[in-house]
């Protein structure tokens, strides 16, 4: 595929982190990128203990039980992108911050959405699954773009399916001259584990949704991160340079981790 980004990017590997400052810190690199001199960036990380997040936009306490999320220690966390709550426990996770002149011609958010989230449909290939855009699985039984408080129970035509069942979920946020984009990769499923949490009744969510255990695929967390990477560059044309966070990266994030403490 002809790359429509930057060829170099650099890759932060943070690890497993606590809801809070895996959030503070997807902020920091939004906040401190700028667009006309900094490197495009894909960061790959996971969630210790499990966290619910919830998007921008919404009021937690509608869809959790907030008092048993914090008698049981699961924290809740915003993210600065839209979207419906999820619970993040087995999984692997990406943010990427890129200026909007790598991705055109990429126009509408939508057509940002499908081409950024290509590389997961490498990635998925890859595992010798057969993944299908939402807009285009012809067996699909839900309308789509009905916003749902759950991230996994809501469907748009760029959410990808295996086997007509939604994995994992994507948020983007567009700022006038940069785009950010996070998104998630189950795992295991975790419905059991997260229902009792819920205000609502989701027992159709085990019926919609998969992971990549439900596939059958058996690589450990550490394989299927190095071939999610491997995906990126190659969907992209790109390479990498792995590097920590900055000094700036890491003060800008304990600001935001302060300012919701």
């Amino acid at each position: 595929m002809k790359s429509l980004f930057s060829s170099s990017w650099r890759l932060i590997k943070t690890g497993s982190l606590p809801g809070p400052e895996n959030m503070a810190i997807d902020e920091s690199l939004l906040s401190c990128f700028d667009p006309e001199s900094s490197q495009p960036l894909l960061r790959l990380y996971g969630w210790s203990p499990p966290a619910f997040s919830h998007g921008r936009f919404q009021n937690p306490s509608e869809i959790l039980d907030l008092d048993r999320c914090r008698k049981a220690g699961v924290p809740v966390v915003r993210r600065i992108t839209g979207g419906g709550v999820i619970y993040h426990s087995q999984e692997l996770t990406y943010s990427l911050v890129s200026p909007v002149t790598f991705i055109t011609p990429a126009r509408s958010v939508k057509d940002t959405f499908f081409h950024l989230t290509s590389f997961l449909i490498t990635f998925y290939r890859k595992l010798g699954l057969a993944p299908s855009y939402a807009a285009d699985y012809h067996g699909r039984s839900r309308p789509l773009g009905i916003r749902t408080p759950l991230c996994f129970d809501g469907i748009e035509s760029c959410d990808i399916l295996l086997d007509g069942k939604k994995i994992g979920g994507n948020a983007q946020r567009r700022l006038k001259e940069l785009v950010f984009q996070h998104g998630s990769i189950p795992l295991k499923s975790m419905t059991d584990e997260s229902t009792p949490y819920l205000r609502e009744d989701s027992a159709e969510l085990a019926s919609k949704t998969t992971s990549l255990g439900q596939t059958g695929v058996t690589l450990s967390s550490e394989s299927l991160m190095e071939l999610l990477e491997n995906s990126f560059a190659e969907q992209f044309n790109i390479s990498f340079t792995e590097t920590p966070l900055t000094e700036n990266e890491i003060k800008t994030a304990a600001r935001y981790m302060q300012k919701t403490a």
